[in-house]
This record gives C-alpha cells, structure tokens and sequence, in this order.
C-alpha cells in the first residue's frame, strides 16, 4: 500500500525516536515453536475464586468484581484456564474483564496479568480521564504468533505491569471485529508497508492511531530485534506525555491516510451513476500478463516464499483459457493445484489445506487450518477438475468437504472457525504442527513394519526431519516411482498408502489436539455453502447439497434478526452485526445451492438479503459496498473493500451476485446495480490489475454472455440427470442453472425466477432450453443435442 505524503510526514516522528519497526514475524514467518502456556494442562477447582488486583492496576470496582466472581462460578466443567500464573489448586492468579466476553480469542487472554479491556466505549473513556494512551492488540484464538506474544509479553509480569500502569489496553478478536482490524491494519501497512497478526497499534483516546506494527519480540536483542516491545512501550509513553501536540498532529495525518485508502477509488464522476466505465477485456487481459511474469514456472503459484494459495486465483486462470482459447493459463493453474496437492500444505492424512507454505516448494506450512481456506481450495480443485477432467483433483475436494464436515462441522448445522497452528507436546509446552509432523519411528509404529517403506518412499520420511527428527508429510514421489523403486506392483502401493493414511488418522487422533475455534462465522459459511453446493453438482453427489442445506438452514433460522444477519455464533449465543461479507458470500452460498437443488427459499432468501445490502450498504451513488452498514458503530472510517487476499472483499462476491440475479430474473436494475460496482473499482484495477482477482470473475461473466439453462422434468428432478451428466463433462464457467419438475415446484420456482415463464417438458419426457440474453436455442429433448447447443458459441446451436 503506498505511503501518501501526510503519512511520510506522519511517520516523522517516530523515525527520530529509532522506532520505525524492522520486519515482524507474524504473516509470513512460521516454525515449531515451545510456548510455555499451561493450557488444559491442569483443570482449575471448584468453588469460589479470589480477584486479585492486577499487576500496577487499580483494585476492580465491586460490581466488576461481582461479575467476575459469578462467572467463575458459572464456568463449563474441565475449564482450564490458559495461563501460566496458576494457583496450587489449578485457579489462575489473575482474571481479567476478557473473562465475561463470548470471543474464543479474547478468552485465552483472560488470565493474563494485563488490565485488558475489551473494544468499547468504557476503554476510551478510562483512556480519556487518566490522559493515557491506548495499546490496542489485535489477533484470532487460531494465531501461531498471537500466541507467541501473548507468552513472551502478555504473560510476562514485568511488562504487564507497565502496560497497567501507562496504558490502557484492549484486546480485539479480528474475527468478530473486521471493521476494527480493516482500519488499523491499514494504519499499519500505510506505516510499515505490510502487516498481520498479531496486530499491535498506539492510539490517542479519540481512538486515532499513532504508531504500530504486527509481532514485537519482548524485549531488546529477542530474536535479533533492535527494539523489544517493552522499549517501544517506554519511548512512545514518553512521546505522548512529552510531545502531545506532535502526536496528536501525526495521529491526524495518518488518519487522513486511512480514510483516504479505505475509501477506495470509487470517486469518479460521469454520465453513469456509477462514474466511468465498466471494466472490459483489457483488464483481464493486463492481470493475466502480471501472473504470467510473476509465475513460478517448477512449483507453480507466485515466485519466492511464503506461498497463499489465494495468491495466484486459479479460477480466474481457467476461465481466461476458456474465454481465449490459450492453454498457457489452465496449465498455470493445473501445475499449482497439482503441487500444492503434493506439498505439506496439504494435509495428507486428514485432508484440508494448512494456511499457507513457508517455502517455495509448497513443502512446510504454516499449520493453523481457517475454514474460509477450506472451501476456496475446494472451490479451486472443483474447477480445475471440471476444466481438465483429472480425478485427482476431484479427490482432494473429497478430501478437503470430508476433513470440514468432520472437524469444523458444529452439530446444530453450521460451520466452527478453525483450527489452532499449535498443539500441546509431551513435555506440555505448545508447539507449532506437533499434531501434524511425524518422526520416523513414529510412522512405522502407525503403519506397521512391512508397510512402512512404502509410505516413507512415498511421503519423504526420513531420520532427518523438517523440524529436528520431525518432518511434515508430503506427496515426494508418485505411486508409480515408490513401485519401481521398491520393486512392487503399483496396484500394491496404492492399497499400502491408502491404508496407511487410515492408520495415520487413528494415531494421529490419539495426540493431544489443536484448539478449534468454534465461533460460526456467517461469511465464512457461506464460502463452505458453496463449496458443498456446487461440489454437489459437479461430483452427482446430493450428500453435499444435503451438507449445505443444514448449513443454510441455521445462518438463516439461527443468525438473523428480522431481515439482518449476524456476524457470528458461539455456544448458541449470536454476535456482532453482519458486514458485507457475511450477506455477499452468505448469497452467493445460496444461489449455489439454489442451482444444486431447485429450492425456491435459497433464491427468496437471497434476493432478500440482497434487499438488505442495497438499503443499508450500497454506495448508490458512485457504486459499490461499504463494509458496514449505515447504522452500524461509528468509527473512524467506513471502508468500502477494494482488495481479494485470503479471502474475496465483499464487493467482489457481489458484483457476480448481482449479474447472476440479473440472468435468473431479467429484472435490470440487478445489472445496472452491477455495471455501477463494476466501474467503481476501474480505477484500482488499471492501477493493479491484479488486486481484485476475484472481481476478475464477475467482469469475465459479464463479458462472456452467459448460457442461461433451463432444464424441466415431467415428474421428478432425477429425469435431469443425463442432461446434468453433460453439463458436468463440459465447462461453462459462466452459466446459470435452473432445474424444475412440472407442478408445485415449477410454479414455486417461476414466481423467483422469470427464466422459468413457459418452459415446460415435452411430450411427458425431459426438457432442456439453452438461452443467451433470452433468445434461445430449440428445446433440446435428448442429451446429446443438449451437449451441442453447450458447446455452441451462440445460442442457435
């Protein structure tokens, strides 16, 4: 993110304090780390518990001492309070206000001997009346080097105590609070040029930022630094008490900044409401010249270290060979999925993608596994394998929906969060991957003798591990490669490794295991919605769609208010306001399903939480979607999401939203509502064309005028199958799919989807209608006809 001249200018200050931070080691740093939490180490006893005055802090008043009290006294059975200062009886020595809050994250912290407070009023005003700054620490309970932190600075008595006594501290859960780390994070990059987590940041008691970065080691010389954090602590405290004014001034120039970036580039003006012109052919175009030159011809996915999968959008690849008719993008494509399947990314044994690789070769990740990467990856494969038929690829999203369903699915219906990169050791420290690296004895103790040379050929286990005597599982040579080398038949090996990898689970699963979060986030299944649903098509298997239903079914009936979703769910307890994230991938996840089963509620159901975008988010004017609503807390800004990383910006996700509604209702104002998103974010994409890849999705749909398909049943929806058999074997990226049977259900259907109105089945058999913008080919009444008129270019076949 480029630094504006008010931020140089900004940044002044803290240059001459030697304060400017060298590299931290949050995003993309990662290894097996000892954390010496005691967490579930020890179980804390029953009965009363004594609050005792934080280290440096003033005595809680009695009210919140009373508060604190009952909810020890109301904590689950097996509570293990996560903290290393812990009584003989197990009872932590300290509890601080973080223990009354719902958040997973905020609740690891709530034994620390700092005076946390959560986001609030109450902070800033306490910040306001005792003239002190604010320390606002920002991070998710799944964070390698949030925990890291916590342990060395958090944890430690000394710097808690200065914290108590020169700042007020807040503690922010990014998940719950995107708005929050969407503003300070972007201070953040404007001051550092990147960023992560843990994300820690100066305010002014107006809530401005001052200074920040992500990881700060505890102190002077830790881990090579300059400057510790209790230094950064001391020498900013001096700055604000001494030179107030200057802060302050900074403080106003940087936020000049973030307002300024965060408003994105939709100020243009024109003849059209949105200001300029939708982006065509040349933008897709200029983003696939940048992915060429930054591929990585041997590993697939962007050259050097670390390695996001999101960092090259293998979707946006398939569709620019479709449309072109250029291989070059879909072999970019295959050869990533293909290695990122075989790297230590990949989670072998359990399914599932580890967050990102720290290596060039996809080979060692970082181990934290989010829910959101989940159904991207599977959205991904699902992709690659319609558009060039390999099965493998198919399998892996088997692997990745099996791995989500067994270890994130809640049991009312949704989806849990993530699950933590560490994991208890033997000797009780946590540790980065322990669950997921292996030693050598170790496999063969879990496979047996006679099976382990097979799977130590296969997986590259050796004496010498990645991380000591412990090494990370990965594809190192094909079935075909261990066969000759072992000098078996390669139907043998493939029936070793797939037994080996049951065996590996079994094992695996008796270890002490990575937290899960089990916060139901709204927009994060949605994504998982999706990834079920259409995995549900492409693979004929109707378990997914079944999967994705329950999902729907409790966002819909279990996190909403009226008409208004909310953010996230934990122990039954709903959270937080809904951004746009959680409308935009919550409708998309239904539009899927709406194509995967013809159910009318998820196509009402989207439309009216579209209603709710359009009244309370939608830029009207120049286009485009805040990330909140309009009577959502006040904050310093109010971002409208310019930018595809990890995850798709809301605006992204709903400008394809908003095109696909337009092919199932013809209703125009859903494509004008489009063409206005669209050409908001012109600008950024001629700048970088590559920033918004997954708007990149929504300009090709919309280029490519896309097949609306209609297929109608006399009895019943399997009557479609040997037509959908053929749509499967095809790839339309840029299609809409609509499946009724004659009655109740295409009459409940047609009242959503006007593409419906006089299609019926042809003489007591099967259907199917091929449209381009309405005009439409022949009904085709077998399904090779039905294959023809695919394959067309035009409508006629």
């Amino acid at each position: 993110m480029a630094r504006s001249a008010r931020v140089a200018a900004a940044l002044a200050l803290f240059a001459a304090l030697a304060l400017l931070p060298a590299a931290c080691g949050s995003r993309g740093s990662s290894g097996a780390q000892g954390s010496a939490l005691a967490t579930g180490s020890r179980r804390a006893a029953g009965g009363r518990i004594a609050i005792e005055t934080l280290p440096g802090a003033a005595p809680f008043d009695a009210a919140l001492t009373k508060r604190l009290e009952a909810a020890w006294a109301a904590r689950p059975a097996g509570y293990a309070p996560r903290t290393r200062h812990l009584r003989p009886d197990g009872s932590p020595l300290y509890v601080n206000r973080l223990f009354l809050e719902p958040s997973p994250y905020l609740k690891q912290h709530a034994h620390n001997p700092v005076n946390w407070y959560p986001w609030g009023e109450e902070a800033f005003e306490t910040a306001r009346r005792l003239g002190r700054p604010v320390l606002l620490s920002v991070g998710y309970s799944t964070c390698h080097w949030c925990h890291v932190m916590e342990e060395e600075s958090f944890e430690d008595p000394e710097i808690a105590r200065y914290l108590n006594q020169h700042y007020v501290a807040i503690k922010v859960d990014r998940e719950e609070r995107p708005d929050v780390d969407g503003i300070y994070m972007t201070a953040v990059q404007l001051m550092t040029g990147s960023g992560g987590w843990p994300m820690t940041v100066w305010l002014t008691p107006d809530r401005k930022p001052f200074y920040g970065g992500s990881y700060f080691p505890p102190r002077d010389g830790v881990r090579g630094a300059r400057l510790g954090f209790l230094t950064a602590l001391a020498r900013l405290d001096e700055a604000y008490r001494t030179d107030r004014d200057k802060v302050t001034k900074n403080a106003d120039l940087l936020l000049a900044g973030v307002r300024e970036a965060l408003a994105s580039d939709s100020t243009a003006t024109g003849d059209d409401a949105g200001g300029g012109a939708v982006p065509g052919a040349d933008a897709l175009r200029a983003a696939m010249r940048e992915y060429r030159s930054r591929f990585d011809a041997t590993n697939g996915g962007n050259q050097g270290a670390p390695k996001f999968p999101s960092d090259l959008p293998t979707r946006f690849l398939l569709r620019e060979a479709a449309r072109d008719g250029d291989p070059k993008p879909r072999e970019m494509a295959a050869l990533t999925l293909e290695r990122m399947a075989a790297g230590g990314i990949h989670d072998l044994v359990g399914g599932g993608f580890h967050r990102y690789a720290t290596d060039e070769e996809w080979r060692v990740p970082h181990f934290e596994k989010m829910l959101y990467d989940q159904a991207l990856t599977a959205l991904a494969y699902l992709e690659g394998y319609q558009a060039t038929g390999r099965s493998e690829f198919a399998q892996v999203v088997r692997d990745v929906l099996a791995f989500a369903d067994r270890d994130l699915g809640a049991p009312e219906g949704g989806f849990y969060g993530a699950l933590d990169a560490d994991s208890p050791a033997p000797d009780g420290r946590r540790e980065e991957g322990r669950a997921y690296t292996w030693t050598q004895a170790e496999v063969e103790a879990a496979v047996g003798k006679e099976r382990a040379p097979v799977v130590e050929a296969a997986y590259g286990v050796a004496a010498e591990g990645d991380f000591g005597d412990r090494g990370v599982l990965r594809v190192a040579r094909t079935e075909a490669d261990v066969a000759r080398r072992l000098a078996v038949p390669v139907a043998r090996v493939d029936s070793i490794l797939a037994q080996a990898r049951v065996s590996l689970l079994a094992a695996r699963s008796k270890r002490p295991q990575p937290h899960r979060d089990e916060k139901i986030v709204a927009s994060w299944n949605g994504l998982m919605i999706s990834a079920l649903a259409r995995a549900s098509f492409a693979l004929a298997d109707p378990r997914y769609a079944a999967r994705a239903s329950r999902a729907a079914d409790f966002v819909l009936t279990k996190m909403r208010a009226g008409e208004r979703l909310r953010r996230s769910s934990t122990d039954g307890a709903v959270r937080g306001d809904g951004y746009l994230d959680d409308y935009a991938f919550l409708i998309a996840g239904l539009l899927d399903l709406y194509e995967a089963t013809g159910g009318a509620r998820w196509i009402r159901e989207a439309k009216s939480l579209d209603r709710v975008l359009a009244q309370h988010y939608e830029d009207a004017a120049r286009g485009g979607f805040y990330f909140t609503a309009d009577d959502h807390e006040r904050l310093l800004a109010r971002e409208k999401p310019a930018y595809d990383g990890a995850e798709p910006s809301g605006n992204s996700v709903e400008a394809m939203n908003l095109l696909r509604l337009y092919e199932f209702t013809a209703d125009d104002r859903y494509r004008a509502r489009a063409d206005r998103a669209l050409a908001a974010f012109a600008p950024r994409l001629e700048r970088a064309p590559t920033a918004m890849s997954e708007l990149l999705l929504a300009i090709d749909f919309r280029l490519a005028k896309p097949k609306e398909i209609v297929i109608v049943t006399p009895r019943d929806r399997g009557e479609a199958e040997p037509f959908l058999a053929k749509l499967r074997a095809s790839y339309p990226p840029n299609r809409v799919l609509v499946v009724a049977t004659e009655g109740k259900d295409l009459a409940a259907q047609a009242k959503e989807t006007p593409l419906l109105e006089d299609r019926v089945a042809i003489g007591g058999k099967p259907a199917a209608y091929v449209c381009v913008a309405g005009v439409c080919a022949l009904p085709a009444r077998d399904p090779a006809a039905f294959a023809k008129q695919l394959a067309s270019k035009g409508p006629g076949g």
